[in-house]
């Protein structure tokens, strides 16, 4: 699986708004009734320099035949301050094939700048989120309130060593039908890189709960047809939460 969806599928867990000590979301990846990959999100409350903090901890990987052509097993963790969820420290730990990626980054909000294990210390740009926090960011800050259909939202956004700007645009409201019942939900667009799978840059839609601000579905629109990231399973402090 190339890393383009991977990332696709960790901003599709980005918008969830954290609310107990620890939860766990569960995704299924599906080229229409084939899986061929899955993810774990973990959300638990920490303690960072002696301030209280939120840990994110997501694990994309592939499974199957796809695990077979492409190999990936991908681990994102960041550090957010609890108050305004901006990251403290972000691990990318990257495992595709025979390629590999790992970098640690402390942010220190307070003079703008960061220290990368990779490149060094660099300045920043204000309230710098990473590619983990941007949607809970997003979310936390209640940007989607002041938002009408077809306006964006663009943040300065750290990812793979680089410091570049990510543009959501709320596309309007939508429901659908998951294993959880009828949702309504906030349908969300990014701009990224359409590399060499998706049709577009905007080739990406995000469907979030309005009454929960949990994801429940991603849609690509990919070169070689549909693909779907549709939730499995949502833990709260160890106990599954009911599907319908």
């Amino acid at each position: 699986m190339k890393k383009e969806i991977i990332i696709a599928l960790l901003i599709l867990v980005f918008s969830l708004h954290a609310k107990a000590r620890e939860e766990k979301i569960f995704f299924n990846l599906k080229f229409g009734f084939i899986k061929g990959g899955e993810a774990e999100l973990i959300i638990s409350d920490t303690i960072f320099n002696n301030k209280k903090a939120l840990h994110y901890y997501l694990k994309g990987r592939t499974t199957g035949l796809t695990d077979k052509l492409f190999e990936v097993n991908d681990i994102y963790e960041t550090t957010v301050d609890a108050e305004t969820r901006l990251p403290l420290k972000s691990i990318r730990n990257i495992k595709e094939g025979k390629y590999r990626w790992y970098n640690e980054t402390i942010y220190y909000h307070d003079i703008d700048s960061i220290n990368s294990q990779k490149s060094g210390w660099r300045d920043a740009p204000e309230n710098l989120v990473d590619i983990i926090s941007v949607f809970f960011y997003f979310i936390h800050h209640h940007l989607l309130d002041d938002l009408e259909p077809g306006s964006r939202v663009t943040l300065p956004t750290f990812h793979a060593d680089k410091i570049d700007d990510v543009s959501v645009k709320y596309l309007g409201d939508r429901r659908i039908e998951t294993d959880f019942g009828k949702i309504d939900c906030y349908v969300l667009t990014p701009s990224v890189d359409k590399g060499k799978l998706l049709n577009r840059s905007d080739g990406l839609k995000f469907f979030i709960s309005k009454k929960t601000k949990m994801p429940v579905l991603l849609e690509f629109d990919m070169r070689i047809g549909s693909l779907k990231a549709e939730i499995q399973k949502y833990e709260v402090d160890g106990k599954t939460q009911a599907a319908r």
